[in-house]
């Protein structure tokens, strides 16, 4: 019993980080993704001699065995070593893919860890910018890659995926659950994430609409909607640092999740072990990440499957399975306004934060990257984002809501089914030592 309390105060201190985080904001993310872990046992290693080597192997409990996912852990390992033996390129991408669901909950979890002793500002931030730390290292290493395509539709089937299949299977499980009963969840939070979303609609749609909007016999060039795309981003991030502001200080009480039969929470490792965990985890993800996007290709010729299907549909549906799953719990539990959270905080993240960041970045790499998604793929966010907004304006819900948006995203996912695309120029540009263009082929 020693050890137990030896464990809770290890490294730096657990009371002043419990206060500073317990009083502050607990997000929808960090609530749906504690649904998925395992309280371990100390006692099972309280009998080593050597401190250091409890602490390490106490951590080890807990990081790696401390979630329902870490039966996927061997997918890792796996990952690696049919690269290594040059083993196919898409059993390479299956496990990589395998591998990642549950390195993105453990990446939440040991971001809550680290929020417990920065307080709830830091902690505010890092989950703000770390809550699809997934996603964006794959979008990252795609425009490394300048595989734009790849780029694009991964990080428009993030914002799809959520708004429909996560919003959507929750009100749907939600609503067969309690159908005595009328679910009901603050518009408030809603609002504010819906309004954003449309404000990025605006900016993804500008450089389309510019680019059909020329005169018959005049052309427009590719430089000229970068620049407006570029500027757009600027627009979107000004808009999404000013979001974070809202969301940590002067409205920080529409956003906090409130659990009434919540278990007080408190650290279980310390903060420079969670630290580097965090790094090490992050490597692994960047690694994965550029397996996933240099197999991609592989993946899509050897299965018959369109590489957008796989990127839109495929990559989100895994990459978020651990927050997916516990949103729907939460609305089993008829808490929806932290089901909401889950599914609009991340569709906000992911277009007002990720899309434009990877804009910036390309701009400083010198690549074309721009906010021209094309007259499909545009016109599926735009019509998603309607159709959720109509959903949550009246502050109710029921089954048939989620239906609906289950529908739309089968319809979606059949579209992108059939879309098929050439063989990716991207690389080949790569290659020849070329600049990618702006947008792809549709």
């Amino acid at each position: 019993m020693e050890f137990a309390g030896e464990l809770s105060h290890m490294e730096n201190g657990y009371s002043k980080g419990k206060e500073s985080w317990n009083n502050g904001l607990r997000t929808a993310q960090n609530m749906s993704t504690s649904l998925l872990r395992k309280k371990s046992d100390p006692m099972l290693v309280s009998k080593l001699r050597f401190q250091m080597l409890r602490q390490f192997l106490a951590n080890l409990q807990e990081v790696v065995l401390g979630t329902k996912l870490a039966v996927l852990f061997p997918a890792i390992p796996l990952a690696i070593a049919a690269d290594f033996y040059k083993f196919g390129r898409p059993w390479i991408f299956a496990l990589s893919l395998l591998g990642l669901t549950p390195l993105a909950e453990r990446v939440s979890f040991l971001t809550e860890q680290i929020a417990y002793y920065t307080g709830p500002t830091v902690g505010g931030l890092l989950n703000a910018t770390c809550g699809n730390a997934t996603e964006l290292i794959i979008a990252l290493f795609a425009l490394y890659q300048n595989k734009i395509h790849v780029l694009k539709y991964s990080l428009l089937g993030s914002i799809l995926s959520n708004l429909l299949l996560v919003l959507g299977s929750s009100l749907l499980c939600g609503g067969l659950a309690n159908l005595k009963k009328e679910q009901r969840y603050d518009r408030k939070q809603a609002d504010v994430n819906s309004l954003l979303l449309l404000l990025g609609l605006l900016c993804h749609m500008l450089p389309l609409m510019f680019r059909y909007a020329a005169a018959p016999g005049i052309f427009i060039d590719d430089h000229s909607i970068l620049q407006l795309s570029r500027a757009s981003s600027i627009v979107m991030l000004v808009a999404y640092i000013g979001y974070i502001f809202f969301q940590l200080k002067t409205h920080r009480q529409i956003f906090e999740s409130q659990e009434e039969d919540e278990e007080e929470e408190k650290a279980v490792i310390g903060f420079w072990s969670a630290f580097s965990w965090l790094v090490g985890m992050t490597l692994i993800i960047a690694l994965l990440s550029e397996y996933v996007v240099g197999t991609i290709e592989a993946a899509s010729e050897s299965w018959g499957i369109s590489i957008s299907f796989i990127s839109i549909i495929l990559i989100p549906i895994v990459g978020n399975a651990a927050e997916h799953a516990g949103s729907i719990i939460f609305a089993f539990k008829n808490k929806l306004d932290i089901s909401l959270g889950v599914a609009l905080g991340s569709a906000t993240q992911i277009s007002m934060f990720a899309v434009p960041l990877c804009v910036v970045v390309g701009w400083i790499m010198r690549i074309q990257m721009d906010l021209d998604f094309s007259l499909l793929e545009t016109a599926c966010l735009a019509l998603t984002i309607i159709v959720v907004a109509f959903t949550l304006q009246d502050g109710t819900s029921h089954y048939m809501k989620g239906v609906v948006l289950c529908l739309c995203y089968v319809a979606i996912a059949a579209c992108f089914f059939v879309h098929k695309i050439p063989a990716p120029l991207d690389q080949t540009q790569v290659n020849l030592g070329l600049k990618p263009s702006s947008g792809f082929s549709a």
